[in-house]
């Protein structure tokens, strides 16, 4: 199913490594990596700005929402109609900021594929090779702890957790759904911590540049959003 994608992401993220390594030298993975996703999210732009519009739909209407909760709150049926038409009505989805997270899925599984696969496209796959600092691009924080906490390679991986976290804040109180659904949406950043454990480092730096586009995404949206009002 990956193999074709698999196949193509291969080749890009080779060959910016290779026009990146006479400036980068061992970094040029790592950094092709970072402008791979790069990529991914400018061309998920046009998403975001969809899932921009259907907060600010969905905080606009919460009153309205709430209303309908207290007066439906003994027939969930009706509640949950009442609850689509609304939203129907004025052309808002609740699942519109999800987009461009949902998006993303199939990416990440394919840099996830990328640097756990031994062969791509029936050769071998010269990128498990490849280092950022101390630590392999396709191995995990649990496999290289064999070396121990403080190992080279290990603090590598927990420099990755650090910023994770950083992202994951910032980006959290930048969430203004309110409710469960709120909570929900400011504890999802912080699984991206948990995630970069188990899977290659190549796909942690996925998940951190990913996270930190969607945190500077999030607040120029905000800005642009408070600045027409």
């Amino acid at each position: 199913m990956f193999d074709v994608p698999v196949s193509i992401a291969a080749a890009l993220v080779g060959g910016l490594a290779d026009a990146l390594d006479p400036v980068a030298g061992g970094l040029a993975t790592a950094l092709a990596i970072v402008l791979f996703t790069a990529g991914v999210r400018l061309a998920l732009v046009p998403l975001a700005v969809s899932a921009a519009r259907g907060e600010r739909a969905r905080a606009r209407l919460m009153p309205k929402v709430q209303a309908l909760q207290k007066k439906h709150a003994k027939n969930p049926q009706r509640l949950q109609r009442e609850t689509a038409a609304l939203y129907e009505a004025e052309g808002a989805t609740p699942v519109a900021g999800c987009l461009p997270m949902v998006a993303q899925v199939p990416f990440f599984m394919v840099m996830y594929r990328l640097f756990v696969s031994a062969t791509v496209a029936g050769h071998q796959n010269a990128l498990l090779a490849h280092t950022l600092l101390a630590a392999p691009l396709g191995q995990n924080w649990i496999g290289v702890l064999g070396g121990g906490l403080l190992s080279p390679p290990s603090l590598v991986f927990l420099g990755l957790f650090a910023l994770l976290a950083v992202v994951a804040a910032v980006t959290s109180r930048r969430v203004t759904a309110e409710g469960p659904v709120g909570a929900l949406a400011r504890a999802m950043p912080f699984g991206t911590i948990a995630v970069a454990a188990f899977v290659p480092l190549a796909a942690g730096l996925y998940l951190l540049t990913s996270g930190a586009w969607t945190a500077a995404e999030r607040a120029v949206l905000h800005r642009r959003a408070e600045a027409a009002v």
